[in-house]
């Protein structure tokens, strides 16, 4: 389930950051017809794609090099990895396996 469970998690996560990166543009070009003022645009765009690249950077750089290496730090690449899906588990494709 590891394998899947990293697969799933890899796609929900770069799905996020594109969005992320959409939605801050959007709402950069035109923050008045969403109701903020330009400051908080910039600021939640910069806040939404920084907390996308964050997760992915902890999925690749600190989750995935441990996960299979035994031990404790197996554990606790897993337990990181699960906490990193957690939000998404009620998604139709989380791998129940």
């Amino acid at each position: 389930m590891t394998d899947a469970l990293v697969a799933f998690l890899r796609a929900r996560l770069d799905e996020q950051l594109e969005k992320a990166r959409f939605a801050s543009s959007t709402v950069a070009k035109a923050p008045e017809r969403f109701g903020v003022d330009p400051e908080q645009a910039a600021a939640h765009a910069r806040f939404s794609v920084a907390t996308a690249e964050v997760h992915l950077a902890l999925l690749e750089d600190t989750v995935i090099p441990h996960l299979g290496a035994g031990g404790a730090a197996d554990r606790t690449a897993e337990y990181q990895l699960r906490l990193l899906a957690a939000p998404y588990v009620e998604h139709k494709d989380y791998p129940n396996d």
